[in-house]
């Protein structure tokens, strides 16, 4: 039954359902998207590590509490965007 796991053909089927079910038109549409979500997500996964990373001049205590200082800000809230696609960028100019 699964004596190879995937072979090409398999991915080919794959691809083939895919395309059927969504269209090539939407395809590109939601592959940008993917890609816009994985670099806001590699964004934020970097300013929280930053986040956690200790100050450059500050030392631990010795006996291993936290000390909390009066200079730490919060970081400000990430604003939203929007995000328009090409089809209604251009259904709005030929509106007006």
């Amino acid at each position: 039954m699964l004596r190879n796991g995937f072979e090409p053909w398999h991915l080919l089927v794959v691809l083939a359902v895919i395309i059927l079910l969504f269209g090539s038109k939407k395809l590109p549409d939601m592959a940008r998207g993917l890609g816009k979500s994985m670099r806001i997500l590699k964004a934020e996964t970097k300013a929280l590590r930053e986040d956690d990373a200790p100050a450059a001049g500050t030392a631990a205590p010795a006996d291993g509490t936290a000390q909390s200082t009066a200079t730490e800000q919060p970081r400000p809230a990430v604003t939203p965007t929007t995000v328009t696609t090409a089809a209604e960028a251009t259904k709005t100019t030929d509106k007006a």
